[in-house]
């Protein structure tokens, strides 16, 4: 009889609950349910409607009972970077705001009052991001402090969904590390800076490895579900949970993790904090088995999922892909600018992005799709560049994994520039990923390795050579 495991991946437009067993020793997956996501404007805040997002969750459990397929243990992964502060009664406090929320302009002067970017970056490795959590909290501690005064516990997003499952209070590794407030030599947080910073240090709890298990679910949620099993830790950070799926046992490996951020980047055993890293915007976010995320966030699909919500709510993105691949318009924008992280109308931006550098200008859905993916293909290339330089490795092929797996026309792109054969798939990587953390707790894989090559063994890869 299978043993079966339950992944929730929510992501910042939807999320899906993935059963998946072992068969044949091959995984294999079923999506139960599927839920919309997505920020919401709330007193002036972006937020997340964190009560409807937990609600989604319970609901997608009934779904394992009604199948009658009890998983024996669930996981959940999210996006980094934002959280939660509950009081001395762990009730939440003020709302879950979004990283994609403007209020942390000028908190990063307001940090480096206190801690100089380059001290910071040679004790953490986390590339600067102004949404990151240091600089949220700095935006409490300047706008709201009575929030900060009140807080006993801080949660990751993830985290705090599983403490509503279990009514256990952890934190877990790969996330807390996106915080820009963990120290990776110890893999704990620096409690001197936090300190320093003015944040209540005892709120950050003892951080938890990957794949520990940390209880049942609440007898309320047992009653309410229709079964009990273990909440085990995934990588919480969705993209510590795609990195893991990523089909390659190479010494180095580089990979595209591609969904509404593209995360391009390979594995460290040692964090490289040094200057030249902190100059390129290079990242060390913690991965399973404390090896790191040596990356970079490049904008990603984000900026096509908004012009077609924009201006093609009609169409797939398959088809925007193939029409797109049909354009010879030659403009080029940078991807990375943050001038596209929020901005009122994607559609407008890259268009007047064009306009202000004496390029074409696109017009309608293809053309300003063409644009996009030649400029994500443009950046991942000298992004390759930097990495085979700071690493000093030369890298065979790229391994695209992820939704963007399926976007035909950008990994041929990717292939083009690079110079680089890409090998695309799995696309469920960040489910993948979080299954095959659980299946390790539960002793059905052995190691990462296990992982790994079960994985490459259960879902199609497709390639594409460079041209």
């Amino acid at each position: 009889m299978s043993k079966y495991y339950l992944a929730v991946d929510i992501g910042a437009s939807s999320g899906r609950h993935i059963l998946g067993h072992l068969e044949n020793g091959k995984m294999v997956l079923e999506e139960i349910y599927r839920f919309p996501n997505g920020m919401k404007p709330v007193n002036g805040e972006k937020i997340w409607d964190i009560g409807a997002l937990f609600g989604e969750v319970v609901n997608g459990m009934k779904k394992c009972r009604e199948l009658g397929k009890i998983p024996v243990s669930v996981g959940i992964d999210t996006w980094a970077v934002d959280f939660v502060l509950l009081d001395e009664n762990d009730k939440r406090l003020g709302n879950a705001v979004a990283y994609r929320d403007d209020r942390t302009k000028g908190m990063d002067a307001k940090v480096y009052e206190t801690v100089a970017e380059d001290e910071l970056y040679a004790t953490t490795g986390i590339q600067k991001q102004i949404f990151n959590s240091i600089y949220q909290l700095m935006a409490l501690k300047e706008k709201k402090p009575e929030l900060l005064t009140k807080a006993r516990t801080f949660l990751m997003i993830p985290d705090y969904l599983h403490f509503l499952l279990s009514g256990v209070k952890a934190q877990e590794y790969t996330n807390a590390t996106t915080t820009q407030l963990v120290n990776p030599k110890t893999g704990d947080w620096d409690r001197e800076r936090i300190e320093k910073l003015g944040y209540p240090v005892e709120m950050f709890l003892p951080i938890q490895e990957p794949g520990t298990a940390i209880g049942h679910l609440k007898e309320e949620i047992q009653k309410e579900v229709g079964f009990d099993c273990n909440v085990v830790l995934p990588a919480t950070h969705d993209t510590g949970s795609a990195v893991v799926a990523v089909p390659s046992n190479d010494k180095n490996v580089l990979y595209i993790s591609s969904g509404t951020w593209s995360l391009m980047g390979t594995e460290l055993l040692e964090a490289d904090c040094g200057k030249e890293a902190m100059q390129r915007n290079f990242t060390n976010e913690g991965g399973y088995n404390r090896r790191y995320r040596f990356l970079k966030n490049i904008m990603g699909l984000w900026m096509i999922q908004s012009v077609r919500k924009e201006i093609a709510a009609d169409q797939s993105f398959g088809e925007i892909c193939e029409s797109a691949s049909k354009c010879t318009i030659p403009s080029i924008v940078d991807a990375n600018d943050d001038r596209f992280l929020a901005p009122e109308n994607m559609t407008a931006e890259v268009q007047k992005a064009c306009e202000e550098t004496g390029q074409q200008v696109p017009q309608g859905i293809a053309e300003v799709a063409a644009v996009i993916y030649n400029s994500l293909a443009k950046c991942y290339a000298a992004t390759l560049q930097e990495l085979e330089e700071q690493t000093g490795c030369r890298y065979d092929n790229i391994h695209v994994v992820g939704g963007g797996a399926n976007a035909d026309y950008l990994n041929q792109l990717t292939a083009k520039y690079t110079g680089k054969t890409v090998l695309a798939g799995p696309t469920e990587a960040t489910a993948i990923g979080n299954l095959a953390v659980q299946m390790m707790a539960g002793e059905e894989l052995a190691d990462l390795q296990d992982a790994r090559s079960c994985i490459f063994q259960s879902f199609a890869i497709k390639q594409y050579p460079v041209v």
